[in-house]
């Protein structure tokens, strides 16, 4: 039993086997989408351009941004168009960049660096945190009825929901470390929770599995609201953050100067869309998660609460700290190289979303 459960890692669905075999393309593409990445124009360290030439477009995949950007007409401000698509969760935007159909994607620590382990090339160009990260984690594990965990030493000898290319298999391997429990003293199934938006608390609720990193969100309060008669409960992950989310866009785009003049823009909006949510959190739980994805309202305002209260840091030490501990934390677990994640960022935009921020926070609009 022990050495079965060393495995890395345990399959678990067939929809968990088409994800891996559709990353597993992405590794055969990898060195032609470098190639073609290099071919084009603007170099990386040219200075941004400032002028949007006619007819640009940005695919955005972002949709409570988007709905911000709709609601104060932001959008019609813009020179260039955005296409916005309803993609969210690391591995949609990662095949979403490798398909070439999204400029801007999402996502927390892990997605980006799982990008660049796949061979797309990415860099982030904004970066947000929150204001209170001492004080609330973004996640929490789910934990099954009968599992017997109360504490998370007692995860040792479970079964845990991982899913290799998002944050909260960054959240599992800190959390096993913290507890000095070695990987072979856990079954490690491999689940990505965004290919079916229960299906963490389903597979916590049916059995499948002991125990799972989910968001402390709506999903923690359902589950404990529909399991919790049953034994279902919710255990907090030991003090290491897991709060970061950033925009990422491909390489390609930042070479397109028209995309880059574009992107420019795009950051210091989006830097006030957060500066925007922080004193709208009312307005956003009516208008998107009641109004929009048709939430009752006290399930809205939780949603808009766990969104809320962020800082866009006009400074990225913090934030490249943050990568570099996911990058060295996953690095040896999932057998991929070693990257410096100073070179996931893309300085020129350094400042931008935070002076969009700063604006917003200035005039109270």
């Amino acid at each position: 039993m022990a050495a079965s459960a060393a495995r890395w890692p345990k399959g678990s669905t067939a929809l968990a086997i088409i994800v891996a075999a559709s990353i597993a393309l992405l590794f055969v593409f990898a060195p032609a989408r470098r190639i073609a990445a290099a071919k084009v124009g603007l170099p990386l360290t040219a200075p941004l351009p400032d002028r949007v030439p006619p007819g640009v477009v940005l695919r955005v995949g972002d949709p409570v941004t988007r709905w911000v950007f709709e609601h104060n007409g932001w959008d019609k401000q813009l020179p260039f168009r955005i296409d916005w698509a309803e993609i969210t969760g690391g591995p949609e935007v990662t095949e979403a960049f490798h398909a070439g159909v999204l400029d801007v994607g999402f996502g927390a620590s892990v997605p980006p660096i799982h990008a660049a382990w796949t061979g797309i090339p990415v860099r982030i160009i904004g970066f947000r945190e929150y204001a209170d990260r001492g004080a609330r984690q973004a996640f929490i594990f789910g934990i099954a009825p009968n599992a017997k965990i109360h504490t998370v030493a007692d995860l040792r000898g479970k079964r845990i929901a991982f899913s290799p290319s998002q944050v909260q298999a960054q959240v599992v391997i800190e959390t096993l470390k913290a507890a000095g429990i070695r990987r072979n003293e856990v079954t490690l199934v491999e689940l990505p929770s965004s290919i079916g938006g229960d299906v963490y608390t389903n597979a916590l609720a049916s059995g499948a599995i002991d125990a799972a990193p989910i968001r402390a969100d709506l999903v923690a309060q359902h589950y404990l609201r529909d399991y919790g008669g049953r034994g279902a409960r919710l255990l907090r992950h030991p003090p290491f953050r897991d709060d970061g989310g950033s925009i990422y866009v491909p390489e390609a785009a930042l070479t397109d100067p028209g995309k880059a003049a574009a992107l420019r823009i795009f950051a210091r909006y989006w830097g006030r869309n957060w500066a925007w949510i922080n004193t709208h959190q009312e307005e956003l739980a009516r208008g998107y998660y009641a109004g929009k994805r048709g939430l009752p309202i006290t399930d809205a305002r939780i949603m808009a609460a766990y969104v809320a209260n962020v800082t866009v840091p006009r400074n990225w030490a913090g934030a490249i700290a943050y990568e570099q501990a996911a990058i060295d934390t996953l690095g040896p677990e999932t057998k991929h190289p070693r990257l410096d994640a100073a070179t996931l960022f893309d300085g020129r935009f350094e400042t931008i979303a935070a002076d969009g921020a700063a604006s917003v926070q200035g005039n109270g609009s």
